[in-house]
């Protein structure tokens, strides 16, 4: 059977078909859909969101340890989170088979860095596996849990974003069963006190050896002899794009494995071409340990230390050109910045907060940095996932050392990066007698990476009614005594407790509760927000004095016209959230009759 499929979807496939029994993950771009395609197979894999990366490889330790083949998947930052993990599982080894998806992102189309995750393996020290098309991106996760359990090692099975979302033919296999193997106690493999940690030590220097070996034997790392000017060694999707420029002109190391390198593959490759071409994305990970084992080769000498290695990249690095494209004058291409959609929970607190003065706005990672952004211009600082409470705690902490400090800091993220560490971060201010305010956007789903279900939202990855975490309750158990939940499309509401939270000397949170535009709604939520998005603002042209107010506001469904200089609507992105009428001073939008909230 063939299919169209994505890398990610391919992945998923292809754990599918190896039998894997658990699988855990945290939404993140460009690795969201691997776990969510896993989640369709219902019948065979138990699919969980964990509320973090860390949260979710270690679940799926828990599966391993107990004898069933499990994955865990995550974008590249992620692994960050998880990293403390995976260096002690590094040391125990597995039962079941254990991969760890690591999507990472040369170029950082959705992300803070371009941090290049191989290191992660030569670090920890586990077999390393890089997929280049769609159908290896499935077939090779078979081969990666054969040699999970075969060397005792979990493995990183690292992709990037052009591999996750770009298509190919797949052919597909049924599913092998596999069972699940006993669980044996045996503390001295999973139990890592230092007594016992000391000679799983030595255990993973032997099996760096074995797998060493393993890589210059196995068929993923191979030679193919063209040219002998010109030799290219490559993985991954740079392989692909190296195919696309050199063609049948040059010979090919492809590695499919590559940690640890073949190298003796490779110095037998060396000596049949004159010229090498490294070509790798961001670090020198494949080129440094060539030169260190006496390889002449050029790399980042030549190619790009940043960014992907698209054709047209290694096109002018090689050869000084790209291939002609259209012309056209680039002068008449407009902006398009991203922003926030039209009824945006997010848009109403922004634009009030994006008024006060004295004021440091510590962000975090979601929709809600576009914040950042004109009009509302109401944030400062972005670090990573829950960071923002407590950098602004910190934050508060030294301006607080001034005399005469007049400011305050605002630490703002959302629901799901509540969760998945935000938690800690309030923990901090509170134990830590901080006076920061603490702002938890709850639109009710984990919005910017496609709509995942949260803690909070009621219901898990694979459609079944669970606990509801109730977020007040949840900031009072950390110990905050000042806590205001409010509707963020009510600008006065928003005002009178942004004002609040500033009066105070103590921790505060301000919780602003209403669903993404975009979400799905569930009975809940369509009860508990009076089946929201449902009328359709409108503009009384002779009212509207062309004063522009309601453009501050930065919803897209308004725009200006020159000639009449007067304001329209968009009635086809219009969701009659009603912000823009609050603020307008001639009573000139209305919303289907429905009264307006006093301004």
């Amino acid at each position: 059977m063939k299919k169209l499929m994505t890398g990610n979807e391919a992945i998923a496939r292809g754990a599918y078909e190896a039998g894997v029994k658990y699988a855990s993950a945290y939404p993140g771009t460009p690795s969201t859909e691997i776990l969510e395609n896993i989640a369709t197979y219902k019948d065979s894999i138990v699919a969980e969101w964990a509320p973090n990366e860390k949260v979710a490889l270690e679940a799926a330790i828990g599966g391993s340890i107990a004898g069933a083949r499990t994955i865990a998947s995550m974008k590249h930052v992620g692994l960050n989170v998880a990293a403390d993990p995976l260096f002690t599982f590094a040391y125990t080894g597995v039962n079941g088979g254990m991969i760890l998806v690591s999507a990472d992102e040369p170029g950082m189309h959705s992300s803070q860095n371009e941090q290049d995750n191989r290191n992660y393996a030569k670090f920890a020290k586990i077999a390393l596996f890089e997929p280049s098309n769609s159908q290896e991106a499935k077939d090779m996760i078979k081969e990666a849990y054969r040699v999970s359990e075969e060397f005792d090692t979990p493995v990183l099975y690292r992709v990037t974003t052009r591999l996750c979302h770009s298509k190919g033919i797949v052919e597909c296999s049924d599913r092998v069963e596999v069972g699940i193997k006993d669980y044996v106690k045996n503390p001295q493999k999973t139990l890592t006190v230092p007594a016992h940690a000391r000679v799983l030590r030595h255990s993973v220097e032997e099996r760096l050896e074995k797998l060493e070996e393993y890589s210059n034997n196995t068929s993923l790392n191979y030679c193919e002899m063209n040219d002998s000017k010109v030799g290219v060694i490559a993985s991954g999707m740079c392989y692909m794009f190296a195919k696309e420029v050199f063609k049948n002109d040059a010979s090919y190391m492809k590695l499919g494995f590559t940690n640890p390198l073949p190298i003796e593959r490779i110095k037998e490759f060396a000596s049949n071409v004159e010229k090498i071409y490294v070509i790798e994305e961001n670090d020198p990970f494949i080129e440094d340990q060539l030169k260190a084992a006496g390889i002449d080769c050029i790399g980042k000498d030549l190619f790009p230390k940043m960014g992907e290695m698209t054709p047209d990249v290694l096109r002018k690095a090689v050869f000084g050109k790209t291939n002609d494209t259209i012309k056209y004058n680039k002068e008449l291409v407009v902006p398009r910045p991203p922003g926030l959609c039209a009824g945006c929970p997010h848009r109403g607190f922004f634009y009030e907060l994006g008024k006060r003065k004295n004021v440091l706005v510590s962000g975090d990672i979601g929709c809600y940095t576009l914040g950042f952004a004109p009009p509302y211009n109401a944030m400062d600082t972005v670090v990573c996932m829950g960071a923002s409470l407590s950098a602004g705690h910190g934050a508060q902490k030294v301006f607080n050392m001034k005399k005469d400090n007049e400011m305050r800091v605002v630490g703002v993220l959302g629901d799901s990066t509540f969760f998945h560490t935000g938690i800690n971060s309030l923990l901090d201010v509170v134990y830590n007698k901080g006076n920061s305010i603490s702002v938890i956007l709850d639109n009710r789903i984990t919005g910017m990476t496609g709509h995942q279900q949260n803690p909070g939202t009621g219901y898990t990855l694979q459609g079944e009614v669970t606990e509801i975490v109730d977020i007040e309750g949840l900031v009072r158990a950390c110990g905050v005594k000042q806590v205001r939940t409010i509707d963020p499309n009510n600008l006065k509401e928003v005002k009178e407790t942004l004002d609040w939270a500033f009066e105070l000397d103590e921790p505060s949170v301000i919780i602003t509760r209403w669903p993404c535009v975009l979400k799905r709604f569930s009975k809940e939520d369509i009860e508990e927000f009076n089946n929201p998005f449902t009328n359709k603002c409108d503009i009384d042209k002779d009212a509207c004095i062309g004063c522009k107010i309601c453009m501050k506001t930065g919803c897209p469904a308004i725009s200006f016209d020159k000639d009449e200089k007067k304001v329209n609507i968009d009635k086809n992105q219009c969701v009659g959230c009603n912000v823009c009428s609050q603020v307008c001073p001639k009573d000139a939008i209305s919303n289907n009759g429905l009264a307006k909230e006093v301004k």
